[in-house]
C-alpha cells in the first residue's frame, strides 16, 4: 500500500491534475473516493489539523449544499461544520493529499509539491 492518500473527486479538475503531478513524479498514490466513503468526523478533524487550516478553511464555501444548511452561519462551531461535511461530503474541500512529510489541501494544485 502507498504511504501517500489521495482524497479524490474525480469529477474535479484539480484533483485530476493533483493525481497526474503525482503520477509524473512516479508516486501511485492510495486513491481515496471520498465521496463515496467519507471519512468520519474525528479523521476529517484531524486531516485538517494537520494541514494547517481552520475548519471553515476546509469547506468548500461555493457548494448549494453550503448555503443550503446555513453554513455560512458565523456562530456554528467547527463540530457543526464537522457534521455537515460528514453528511455530505461534497461539502469537504479537495484534493488533500497526506503523505510521509505532511498533509495539504493541494489547491492550487502545485501545492502537492510542498509535501513531496
Amino acid at each position: 500500500m502507498s504511504d501517500v492518500v489521495i482524497w479524490h473527486n474525480p469529477r474535479c479538475g484539480t484533483s485530476r491534475k493533483v493525481l497526474d503531478l503525482l503520477r509524473a513524479e512516479g508516486i501511485e498514490p492510495a486513491i481515496v473516493l471520498y465521496l463515496q466513503t467519507p471519512p468520519d468526523q474525528a479523521t476529517l478533524a484531524d486531516v485538517i489539523a494537520r494541514a494547517g487550516l481552520s475548519v471553515r478553511e476546509a469547506i468548500r464555501s461555493k457548494e448549494a449544499a453550503y448555503g443550503e444548511r446555513g453554513l455560512d452561519d458565523p456562530g456554528l462551531d467547527d463540530a457543526a461544520l464537522l457534521d455537515a461535511m460528514v453528511a455530505d461530503p461534497v461539502l469537504i474541500n479537495r484534493p488533500f493529499v497526506m503523505t510521509p512529510q505532511g498533509v495539504r489541501l493541494c489547491r492550487p494544485a502545485e501545492r502537492v509539491r510542498e509535501i513531496l
